[in-house]
């Protein structure tokens, strides 16, 4: 399949591509490129009519029974992050094989290939990607997955309407006046002095697993909608899950991001509103607590007719 997409999207999503030229010249920080000119520079998708992210309105959403719970492999393991790099776009980590994810309506197993980030620029300027009933969280973490089948092939999988599936989680300030918390967010930071100048990367300590990057999260409970890459070429070739309840880091923490990594060298730019604007809206369905509060009414009565 030889289209400037699926070279771009390799580049993207690939942890072993080489990308020493983008097939598409795009960027966040210049009104020559920003994601205003996507849908003219890059024609294929990104003016097509399931493009994300998009605002989510919590009342809109359908409940879908079959949103089930995910499973999760290897997300406990603390050696499963690989490698940290500073794309010129955003940051980076790569995952060693044995990443998976099943479940949550999924149609297969998928791989799990690397994480990123958006963010604003510091705390003060949000910078999620998707919003929730309008409003922008300060940053959001995308997990990306492929289908087990496709054993890697991303021209394969970018050509699939469900080919790739990612997990979205918002980034929100922890409560209170705590810093360099939680431990294993403090640790993630502490790498970004190694990569500060675009396309510089280092491999990452075991010590720090996925499941602790994401404490307290509630996994059964998220949001769901087809949607597309974030980035040109904007493949419309996702499963979107993003889920409800956020990911709680300390301020001095998420200010870090947008005051370290560079565009390029030293003298670029730091990367900061690394996010693509909202999208139209597209159809979301959403898990429910429903059949557990049926049981438990459920078993509530029963009770109540055993003592009668």
């Amino acid at each position: 399949m030889k289209w400037i997409g699926a070279v771009l999207a390799v580049c993207v999503l690939v942890p072993s591509a080489h990308c020493a030229s983008d097939a598409i010249p795009w960027c966040y920080h210049l009104p020559t490129c920003n994601d205003v000119t996507w849908p003219t520079i890059a024609t294929k998708f990104c003016n097509g009519s399931r493009q994300s992210p998009i605002d989510i309105v919590s009342a809109s959403a359908h409940i879908d029974s079959k949103l089930t719970a995910f499973t999760f492999y290897n997300f406990s393991s603390n050696t499963s992050l690989k490698k940290i790099e500073n794309t010129g776009k955003t940051v980076k980590v790569t995952f060693n094989s044995g990443v998976k994810i099943s479940g949550g309506d999924l149609s297969e197993v998928y791989d799990s290939l690397q994480f990123h980030l958006h963010w604003g620029n510091g705390f003060s300027v949000p910078g999620s990607e998707h919003t929730v009933n309008g409003k922008r969280y300060p940053m959001e973490l995308h997990i990306v997955n492929i289908k087990s089948s496709y054993n890697g092939n991303t021209t394969q999988a970018v050509a699939d309407s469900t080919g790739l599936a990612a997990l979205g989680f918002l980034i929100e300030e922890m409560e209170g006046n705590a810093t360099g918390q939680p431990a294993s967010w403090f640790t993630l930071s502490s790498y970004l002095s190694s990569i500060s100048n675009g396309g510089e990367s280092v491999s990452v300590k075991a010590g720090i697993s996925l499941d602790d990057l994401l404490p307290g999260v509630d996994r059964t409970k998220y949001f769901r909608y087809l949607g597309s890459l974030t980035t040109p070429s904007c493949n419309e070739a996702v499963v979107w899950t993003v889920f409800k309840e956020t990911v709680k880091v300390s301020r001095d923490v998420i200010n870090m991001f947008s005051k370290i990594t560079h565009i390029s060298n030293s003298t670029s730019p730091i990367i900061i509103n690394n996010y693509r604007n909202l999208q139209p809206a597209q159809r979301v369905t959403t898990t429910s607590s429903t059949s557990k509060t049926c049981a438990s009414l459920g078993l509530l009565a029963l009770s109540l007719l055993l003592r009668t």
